[in-house]
């Protein structure tokens, strides 16, 4: 984890073969900075961008509360035996 306690670093050091939860799979948004930099831009775009890019942070947002239960799961597992 390389002394990160960010869901990018403990996710991949908790399920490092896990493809459902590789934010390297996501197509368009793959990070919190690009979802922050893709919201408030969405006025400017044709309703088709905003359909891919809509679909792309629900995706991202998908990931991210996945990988907090998948973590969450996983300490619970280790502290109660």
């Amino acid at each position: 984890m390389g002394g990160s306690a960010s869901i990018k670093a403990v996710l991949p050091a908790t399920f490092p073969n896990d493809p459902e939860l590789n934010y390297k799979s996501l197509g368009l948004i793959q990070t919190g900075d690009d979802a922050m930099n893709a919201f408030p831009r969405l006025h400017e775009k044709s309703p088709e961008e905003i359909e891919e890019i809509r679909a792309a942070l629900l995706a991202y947002c998908r990931l991210e509360t996945l990988a907090m239960v998948r973590i969450v799961e996983r300490l619970y597992e280790i502290t109660l035996f």
